[in-house]
């Protein structure tokens, strides 16, 4: 089932795919990394100024990592703003998605603990470092094909 926020990127011929709707009816879709900065900006245009959260997962071992987004349009006068679900998807290897820090300054902290726990680089973005993890920390730890180390030094704990 198509969404509202999917019949109008439909209209105006901007590439997705829907992924129909989320346990509380949040319209999630589907977005190419190639095409995520310059939707993205549409949808920052058509109202929705607040990114509320941004996170990442593994899809599967070996498999895909995606990027979400959950953006909402915040109006004054509005009880309940609409929002919309945005994924990005990835792939292992090189995963590269262009950074929407320049647009929404929320997601700084948020995409540089993506890169950090799943190694996805978000280009253009101003300060992409570890940000949980120590900048010598080998791997990507919430990946599913993590091999933990059997021993790491931690330094300066009391």
């Amino acid at each position: 089932m198509q969404g509202r926020l999917s019949a109008w990127l439909v209209k105006h011929g901007l590439v997705h795919r829907s992924l129909g709707f989320d346990y509380q009816g949040v319209e999630t879709l589907q977005i190419k990394p190639e095409d995520w900065h310059s939707i993205a900006v549409i949808l920052y245009v058509y109202g929705y100024n607040y990114l509320r959260s941004q996170c990442a997962y593994d899809v599967a071992p070996g498999g895909l990592l995606a990027s979400v987004y959950h953006l909402t349009r915040i109006e004054y006068g509005v009880d309940q703003p609409e929002e919309v679900c945005i994924k990005v998807f990835a792939p292992r290897i090189n995963p590269r998605i262009p950074s929407v820090f320049w647009i929404w300054k929320s997601a700084d902290f948020q995409e540089r603990e993506s890169y950090d726990m799943l190694g996805i680089s978000y280009d253009n973005h101003p300060r992409l470092k570890r940000i949980l993890m120590p900048e010598s920390w080998i791997g990507w730890p919430l990946r599913k094909d993590y091999i933990a180390p059997k021993f790491y030094e931690i330094q300066d704990a009391h």
